[in-house]
């Protein structure tokens, strides 16, 4: 049974600087270095004329980096394919995303709303999860939510201090 989760976090970063470091493929590049090391990769970052900006990221989730239990459930060569899609909306940032996973039977999907906030910007992020495999699909779902419960707000505050580094190089 799928499981759900949400996110809501804020950080001092205006809505208009999150937006254009999603579109800079320095941030992708230091972000997933800062976060994946060499598991990540940046696979692709459109940056539409309008605004709309996607990125597709992969993580190979080798042994080394999963608790063993879950681990021990999955296949050696386990993939997961992150895309996520970002388009403008007045004084707001809308998105949606999808995880897809190769050589496991797992997949995700979910909503993304970045908005202003006082003193910056606030980004809830909603979806479901669901692993497919019999007998520990379940907790592989509940750490991948709880994951994404710790990694969303370290992230956006990983966006903003990156966003502040930057504005004080290009000053």
């Amino acid at each position: 049974m799928p499981r759900s989760f949400e996110v809501t976090t804020e950080t001092s970063a205006r809505v208009a600087d999150v937006l254009a470091a999603f579109g800079d493929r320095d941030y992708w590049l230091a972000r997933l270095a800062a976060y994946g090391g060499d598991s990540m990769t940046l696979d692709s970052l459109v940056v539409e004329p309008h605004g709309t900006i996607a990125v597709t990221t992969s993580q190979d989730l080798r042994h080394d980096v999963l608790p063993p239990a879950i681990a021990r459930a999955l296949p050696g060569n386990t993939t997961i394919i992150r895309t996520e899609s970002w388009q403008p909306a007045d004084d707001r940032v809308r998105g949606k995303f999808t995880i897809a996973a190769r050589g496991v039977p797992a997949s995700g999907n979910g909503t993304l709303m970045l908005k202003p906030a006082v003193g910056g910007s606030s980004l809830r992020v909603a979806g479901t999860l669901e692993v497919r495999i019999p007998l520990v699909g379940g907790r592989i779902e509940r750490f991948i939510a709880d994951l994404v419960a710790r990694d969303v707000p370290e992230m956006q505050q990983y966006t903003a201090d990156w966003i502040g580094r930057s504005g004080e190089l290009n000053a």
